[in-house]
């Protein structure tokens, strides 16, 4: 269904509220209107507009959380995760009873969904929520469900009854090709987790997941924290770069875009200051992956990791990387050489280059060659433009409409939270997505798309819809002027609708292999493949309007900004093997021969060529995971970036 040919012509779609949602109500009544020169579609108009939150269902029914009842309030993460572990228990009880066969198939995927209806809504509730009590009860439930989950994946009695099916030969054959992958699936899990091992050694592994999961979540909350340093310390001239607290300043990020390079190098240096407990819980946590590895006969976790994958294990992997590097060594030291001659053509004083300059100086080098300044482009990309163009492109592909509705009293956790329908032209209704696109205080520095509930056909033959979140961080409105996307931020948003799109289109009968809960090889081509349309002249030319004016974004300025992504192309692939690497290092042969910072400073030597600069942890910042060959070419996402402690300088 995604490969769909229809791409010549991409003409726009009446988008009035089909019957089956006319009596929910519009999302325009909720919203305060902006004075355009143009007209947009519902779903449109609906993102270039402010909510109005004093007016959102004030005295309607609390519904919850994603309309889950229970999650009106905290306390309801509780109730949510007791109700799925008693539902846990009969599940179990009747798979283990059931006679092998495709029934108990359905059941082990029953029981994979109860779980997962709280775990994944609680994974995201945990790190988006603006509210503290929500955020910890989340993490409890995450806890208390993948406690449950280590343990069903070590149930010998469980893992039986599976065996049981596909030791038959004759039951096997009579499968269908889906149900044989799904049971090949679920015994998979059993297999990497331990189920061989006798009782003292499953506990060991139960315990080292539940461990691995705490390490996990504290590593990963530990880099949404911001860095702060006293006032006096940094030059008065760039303090109002950046948050004042007091007598402190607020580093936050990066600062990777500021034309100071002063600026960019403090930023960089307080703000990847070493946190000695964030570096002694990467330890741990990678110590004990690797513990847990050995336990269930791997040699390392990149070897667990990656079986079951294109690359099928860590050696592969890094010879794809050093090969890669030879290749791209020559263009990047071309591309160093780029940006050395632009520093010192604005910067003469100092013209070495530094790991804070790339970032800068290869956006200058765009701009000064192909005059492709984002203050030209941002106002043809209003996001209610972008999100009418992948409406269009969507109708056009694959005859799915968009339409904004208004969420309940209690459904989303911030006022300016859209929710989507996904309707199919034939299908009808496929799913929702939750658009939680602009910035706010304690949200993650991220884009990205979280499963909320993945779709299945159940007993009774309905089609469970899949509920999904797009995440972004995108600058709010003004009085003036609607939210202005850059062509990257563009760009980032058709990556995270392709990602939604997978999860409305994969329809499967079974919620395990449901959407992105595919093979991990697959998971980023459906989203890559939405960038190509967010470049091509074709598509874009169809929703590219000026917010003002209603003029047309002009071919030539299409053409300039796809030709300047070649500019430094080499450099920043270079950036993403040198990641890869580190990746693979950190999970490789234990113990490891040093530090992770020792490592991080020879594996960027390696595998970059820009200096490591001295006192800082980059392996702390990012949430450093190894989950398969993708790895070794996908992006990597700087998480929220931070660790929340003082810095000194020295």
């Amino acid at each position: 269904m995604l490969c769909v040919g229809r791409l010549g012509g991409f003409g726009a779609r009446a988008a009035a509220l089909p019957p089956r949602w006319a009596g929910q109500g519009s999302f325009q009544a909720g919203i305060r209107a902006r004075r355009v020169s143009t007209s947009w579609s519902p779903v449109g108009a609906a993102f270039n507009v402010k909510p109005q939150g004093s007016r959102l269902d004030l005295f309607g029914e609390r519904r919850g959380l994603f309309g889950v009842p229970e999650l009106s309030a905290p306390e309801g993460f509780h109730i949510a995760q007791e109700k799925a572990l008693r539902k846990t228990e009969l599940l179990v009880d009747r798979a283990c009873s059931t006679p092998p066969g495709p029934q108990t198939v359905l059941i082990f995927d029953e029981l994979s969904d109860s779980l997962c209806r709280v775990a994944d809504l609680a994974d995201f509730v945990k790190i988006a929520h603006p509210e503290p009590a929500f955020r910890e009860a989340a993490e409890e439930a995450c806890r208390s469900i993948g406690t449950m989950v280590e343990k069903l994946n070590t149930n010998v009695d469980l893992y039986q009854s599976l065996q049981k099916l596909l030791t038959d030969k004759k039951l096997v054959d009579s499968l269908d090709p889906e149900t044989r992958r799904v049971a090949e699936l679920f015994m998979f899990d059993f297999e990497i987790s331990g189920i061989h091992l006798d009782k003292e050694k499953r506990k060991r592994a139960v315990d080292l997941n539940v461990k691995i999961l705490d390490l996990s979540s504290t590593f990963l909350m530990g880099t949404n924290f911001p860095n702060k340093i006293e006032k006096h310390l940094l030059p008065e001239h760039i303090r109002h770069n950046f948050t004042s607290a007091g007598d402190h300043i607020i580093i936050d990020g990066l600062h990777a875009e500021a034309p100071d390079d002063l600026v960019r190098e403090a930023a960089y240096k307080i703000f990847l200051y070493p946190n000695a407990g964030q570096l002694k819980c990467l330890e741990e946590l990678l110590s004990s992956r690797d513990l847990l590895a050995k336990l269930v006969g791997y040699s390392t976790f990149s070897h667990r990791a990656l079986q079951g994958t294109i690359a099928k294990n860590p050696e592969t992997v890094m010879q794809f990387l050093e090969k890669l590097s030879d290749k791209l060594s020559e263009r990047t030291l071309k591309d160093f050489e780029m940006i050395r001659e632009m520093k010192m053509k604005l910067n003469p004083q100092n013209s070495e280059v530094m790991p804070w300059d790339p970032p800068y100086y290869s956006g200058v080098i765009r701009a000064e060659r192909y005059n492709i300044e984002p203050s030209l482009y941002c106002p043809f990309f209003s996001l209610g433009a972008c999100m009418e163009g992948l409406n269009i492109l969507l109708n056009r592909l694959l005859g799915i409409s968009l339409y904004a509705e208004q969420p309940a009293k209690g459904e989303v956790w911030s006022e300016d939270v859209r929710k989507l329908a996904v309707v199919h032209e034939s299908e009808g209704l496929l799913g929702y997505i939750y658009c939680d696109f602009f910035q706010r205080a304690d949200k993650p520095h991220q884009d990205c798309h979280f499963t909320i509930r993945g779709g299945r056909l159940k007993e009774d033959g309905d089609y469970q819809l899949p509920v999904v979140v797009l995440m972004l961080n995108l600058p709010r409105s003004s009085r003036s002027s609607p939210t202005l996307l850059t062509p990257g931020m563009m760009e980032n948003l058709f990556h995270e609708m392709g990602h939604a799109m997978h999860s409305m289109l994969g329809r499967t009968r079974y919620q395990h292999v449901t959407g992105t809960r595919c093979p991990t090889d697959f998971a980023e081509v459906p989203s890559i493949l939405m960038e190509y349309f967010a470049n091509d002249y074709r598509v874009v030319n169809q929703f590219a309007r000026h917010y003002q004016t209603g003029q047309p974004l002009p071919k030539n300025m299409v053409s300039r900004l796809c030709e300047s992504k070649k500019v430094c192309a080499a450099a920043d692939m270079q950036l993403q093997v040198f990641y890869a690497a580190l990746d693979q290092i950190y999970h490789g042969k234990h113990p490891l021969r040093n530090s992770t910072t020792d490592i991080l400073k020879e594996t960027q030597e390696k595998f970059y060529g820009l200096p490591y600069v001295p006192n800082t942890a980059v392996q702390e910042a990012k949430h450093w995971h190894l989950l398969s060959f993708r790895d070794g070419l996908r992006k990597f996402t700087v998480m929220a970036e931070g660790k929340g402690r003082e810095w000194c300088l020295t």
